[in-house]
């Protein structure tokens, strides 16, 4: 443990800026228990508290741009590579698509502060083209909001992160076991927490040729659509209702329900639109399905979208 710390005393700015950096880019890491840590050697002056704060600013506004970047190049896509490189569940992801949909690029300033949800908000900026400028002003509050907070709480209980860091100093390799065990722990419950989320979205699901076939052969299966309002901009599925989120649409109450209804999204492994054919099933509904790789599936395969 001493020989962590010797590092962290150090390397403590290189040490701040690649620990945050990996962990803004999605790696499970922790980067606040870091940033505490380094607030505490501050308080007791061994560290510069200026250059820890520039450094971690750095850090971020450098992981963020990248996702930026890429967003703008991926477009909407993004989500998916957000959830194959992540080991929160997509419905996570998707929830923190909605939040930035409805609030935008102001939005960044706390972004860092919601769990799962800052990778994501700087991803859909650049996919839905903010621009760099206003990208930039508001991250960069946010970060530094963020990283204050981390290394102000680090120099407020100074006394009491030395204290525990005394603690696993005198345990030895001890210490280091327990901090790996923690570690460990928490890798291990995100990752059953997909797994458990996965889980639940094993359910059968329509093909989009099937469904062309379908109304090709003037059989009308209620379609439903459940993606974000902005996401719906370039236009839906011919004959497609729209989701009124937890209230049913006229359509759908209206509609037999051993009819068949058909619900498409445009998220990671369909996980929006599984959850909304579950709750439809919920309601009485027999025959509800999933449309397999949703919009984009639609798209692909070269069928025409109504504007």
């Amino acid at each position: 443990m001493q020989l962590l710390i010797h590092l962290i005393s150090e390397y403590g700015l290189l040490f701040v800026f690649f620990n945050i950096l990996a962990q803004q880019l999605g790696a499970p890491l922790p980067a606040y228990p870091v940033l505490m840590v380094t607030g505490a050697l501050a308080a007791r002056g061994q560290l510069n508290l200026a250059a820890l704060l520039g450094t971690a600013v750095g850090a971020c506004l450098l992981a963020d741009t990248a996702w930026f970047l890429i967003g703008g190049w991926m477009g909407r896509r993004v989500l998916r590579l957000l959830c194959r490189i992540s080991l929160s569940p997509d419905g996570c992801v998707r929830q923190t698509e909605s939040i930035y949909t409805r609030f935008g690029a102001p939005s960044l300033m706390v972004a860092k502060f919601v769990p799962g949800f800052a990778t994501v908000a700087t991803a859909m900026a650049g996919a839905m083209r903010i621009r760099r400028r206003p990208f930039l002003m508001f991250d960069a509050v946010g970060a530094t909001l963020w990283a204050g907070v981390g290394l102000a709480l680090g120099w407020l209980f100074a006394s009491a992160i030395e204290e525990i860091i005394h603690t696993l100093a005198e345990l030895g390799k001890w210490g280091l076991t327990l901090l790996a065990v923690a570690t460990a722990l928490y890798v291990t419950w995100k990752w059953w927490q997909r797994h458990r989320f996965n889980v639940q979205l094993r359910m059968a699901r329509v093909s989009v040729d099937s469904l062309a076939e379908l109304l090709d052969r003037g059989e009308r299966p209620l379609i439903v659509d459940v993606r974000s309002a902005a996401a719906r901009e370039d236009g839906r599925i011919p004959g497609a209702i729209l989701a009124l989120g937890d209230a049913l649409a006229p359509e759908l109450l209206a509609h037999p329900k051993d009819a068949m209804v058909i619900v498409y999204c445009a998220c990671p492994n369909d996980a929006s639109a599984v959850l909304a054919a579950r709750k439809l099933l919920e309601r009485g509904f027999r025959n509800v399905r999933p449309l397999a790789g949703g919009i984009d599936a639609w798209i692909a395969a070269g069928h025409a979208l109504e504007t």
